[in-house]
């Protein structure tokens, strides 16, 4: 009898939990679309209404709670990412803190249309299950839906304004943040204080620190302010051990005034230092300087340090081969007026100027919606390096004089005929293309003042970019302000041709070089399939010069058949056997392969960094990618030499690569922390975990690299 009593107890308690939960939280789906075109992102949102008094909770609930979970029902070709939370409040009862929604919130989800999806109405659904608090802590459920029409035309819904409203209370990046954080005092039990420091705004009286949630150890709720000098906002945090110490720890910064009204709400992530120290000028650690260089030196001495950068980029390998074009180009010239040797001077110096503006806007729209840039990023791009190989290997078929340039046709024979060639769409063209290949390549003073800029407002970007490229194009538009210094190279004459086809090699290289990359795109298959296709465009040249322009005799048959190599190569080589479009980025290739009997490398991350210091190990990081011609030559000539190797096992060293191939967040992250916004850079970290990390130069000698070595054990 008893049994049965209890039985019917429990049913009702399940019954009030059932109805309290329908009572206390609705909750609904609504789409920024009603309409959407195949291929397109929309966003969706879950709108959850709490009754007063009850509150739901943050991705990490803090010292209590749990996530709301959004299980998706979608049909063909529709797929769901991860929620998007808004910034929560902190909530404390009876000493327990906790990051909850009181009264409304939206869960935002982006949902992507694949570009095959059918016309037509689709339905999406999903299962929503929400833990509900006020006194009482209850599990609520809810099966919310809607439907989107896929079509021809993008539609917004009635409810667009709303999710835009929840959209701009996302916690947002803050580039150039100069957050650190480190150990305060050694861990006592699975306990230990950590320190959590930056510079906040000057209207902040009192700021918080919301920390992810991790499997791996607990950041307490619980915040501690410190006192604040010199405009930066020091808290204390408790951080309990699970399995391990973090080595980095993730979160979302809060700065409020002194009526409580929030200024900013950041995302971060940092690496943890060995120590802070009192004072907060601990040592750096695996993702932060002492502080970061950009604030010790005026915008003009940056400006200065660009304008040496840009000078010093005309002597860098990947620069070199465009040279040939520029030396080319004054030979070609030597017989024109003062005028108009000026004049070309100047629009080489324009396509600089304008390639450089243009990366500075892409740089500049990548920080305002809230990403990283960083320098040589569109070698990141299969697309851009097949694009970059067939435009240089043109280039190095016309210098070997497969075909010509030119509307009038017929070839080069005489100095005369070979300058009146050279126009202002050629040298607009040699100052873009300068521009291109110069960016896998970072130079001594280029890459602080990139980094710097990177991190910085727009104004500033844009100013940099300006100084680079007026350092890029001075020595060639001075030289064509100042014609009569062309008479200390040769004579024009037929010996031009000569060298025409000799500087067609060193573009051959580079067009040699751009296609090793697709190796870590698309594998060994994507270099012979892109190889392949190369022939055929060097096919279809050839039958532009030899049949259309330089004879007359069938020149519709010419062009049938540039046509068939030109299309059917595309066809057949990229889209059918490689499927360029739609393949993964592969793995192969990359620059994280050992070479054998080589040094021994191991993967780079904030937690190996830590992990070795905590060992007291000294640390070589070397950050690299497999476009980065520096890079290479660096590792070649003064790393992966057997003096560093023996060096390396002599102290004890953990040699980490950091392979920045496919731009990984996290190797941009820790990029930004030493003002640097490309590759390379090594480090070298003493054994001494309280000392900073040694910055090695961009370009590298044996020397470099074993003195740091031995300064890192001393």
């Amino acid at each position: 009898m008893q049994t049965m009593i209890r039985i019917a107890a429990l049913f009702w308690i399940v019954l009030a939990l059932g109805c309290a939960r329908a009572a206390n939280t609705e909750a609904r789906l609504i789409l920024s679309h009603d309409s959407a075109k195949p291929g397109e992102t929309i966003l969706a949102g879950v709108q959850l209404k709490m009754a007063p008094g009850w509150h739901t909770y943050w991705q990490n609930g803090g010292d209590s709670g749990a996530p709301t979970t959004i299980d998706w029902t979608l049909p063909k070709g529709v797929t769901a990412g991860e929620i998007q939370w808004p910034v929560p409040e902190k909530y404390v009862m009876e000493s327990e803190n906790t990051f909850v929604y009181h009264d409304e919130v939206v869960l935002l989800v982006p949902i992507t249309v694949a570009k095959d999806a059918p016309a037509g109405k689709l339905d999406l659904a999903a299962k929503v299950v929400w833990l509900e608090c006020e006194k009482l802590c209850v599990r609520g459920i809810g099966n919310v839906s809607g439907a989107l029409t896929v079509g021809p035309e993008a539609k917004l819904s009635k409810d667009a304004a709303l999710l835009d409203t929840w959209k701009s209370r996302l916690p947002q990046s803050k580039p150039g943040i100069d957050v650190r954080t480190g150990w305060e005092a050694a861990a006592k039990g699975d306990s230990r204080p950590l320190l959590i420091e930056w510079t906040a705004a000057k209207e902040t009286k009192s700021a918080d620190f919301f920390p992810y949630g991790d499997e791996k150890f607990i950041v307490k709720a619980a915040t501690e302010q410190l006192k604040s000098t010199g405009g930066k906002i020091r808290l204390r945090k408790s951080v309990e051990k699970l399995d391990a110490w973090p080595g980095q720890i993730a979160g979302v910064l809060m700065e409020r005034d002194d009526g409580k009204k929030l200024l900013g709400a950041y995302e971060v992530k940092v690496a943890v230092q060995p120590s802070l120290g009192a004072s907060g000028t601990g040592s750096a650690s695996a993702n932060s300087l002492s502080a970061p260089v950009g604030e010790k030196k005026s915008i003009f001495v940056w400006l200065g340090i660009a304008f040496l950068g840009g000078l010093i980029l005309n002597l860098m390998p990947c620069v070199l081969p465009v040279i040939a074009l520029k030396i080319f180009g004054f030979l070609a010239q030597s017989r024109e007026s003062p005028e108009h040797v000026r004049k070309l001077g100047l629009v080489y110096g324009l396509g600089v100027l304008c390639s450089f503006l243009v990366m500075a806007a892409v740089v500049i729209g990548l920080q305002l919606a809230g990403r990283q840039a960083s320098w040589g990023m569109q070698f990141g791009s299969p697309y851009f390096l097949v694009g970059m190989t067939v435009l240089v290997t043109l280039v190095a078929l016309n210098f070997f004089g497969v075909f010509e340039v030119t509307l009038s046709g017929g070839a080069m024979d005489k100095a005369s005929v070979l300058a009146s060639r050279e126009g202002a769409a050629g040298a607009f063209f040699n100052g873009v293309l300068t521009t291109v290949l110069a960016t896998p390549c970072t130079a001594p003073f280029l890459a602080p003042a990139v980094g710097f800029a990177y991190f910085e407002p727009p104004r500033t970007i844009l100013l940099v970019f300006v100084m680079l490229a007026l350092g890029l194009a001075a020595p060639y538009v001075l030289l064509s302000l100042q014609p009569g210094w062309v008479r200390f190279l040769p004579k024009p004459g037929p010996w031009m041709e000569t060298f025409k086809k000799a500087m067609g090699f060193p573009m051959l290289g580079t067009a040699l070089f751009l296609l090793s990359l697709i190796d870590a795109h698309y594998g060994d298959e994507g270099v012979l399939w892109v190889g392949i296709f190369l022939v055929c465009v060097a096919v279809a040249a050839w039958l532009w010069g030899t049949f259309a322009q330089r004879s007359s005799r069938r020149p519709a048959l010419a062009l049938a058949l540039m046509g068939v190599f030109l299309v059917g190569g595309y066809l057949f080589a990229l889209e059918m056997q490689l499927d360029w479009r739609h393949r993964e980025p592969s793995v192969a290739g990359t620059s994280v392969a050992r070479k054998p009997g080589g040094i021994e490398w191991q993967p780079w991350s904030p937690e190996a960094v830590q992990a070795a210091r905590i060992e007291g190990r000294p640390v070589l990081v070397d950050f690299t990618a497999i476009w980065c011609l520096n890079c290479r030559v660096n590792k070649r000539t003064s790393i992966e030499i057997s003096s560093v190797k023996s060096k390396l096992k002599e102290i004890n060293a953990v040699a980490l690569l950091g392979d920045y191939t496919h731009f990984p967040p996290a190797i941009t992250e820790e990029l930004k922390h030493f003002n640097r916004a490309g590759v390379p850079l090594v480090l070298v970290y003493p054994k001494d975990a309280a000392k900073p990390p040694i910055v090695l130069p961009e370009l590298l000698t044996p020397s470099i690299v074993l003195d740091a070595l031995e300064k890192a054990v001393n």
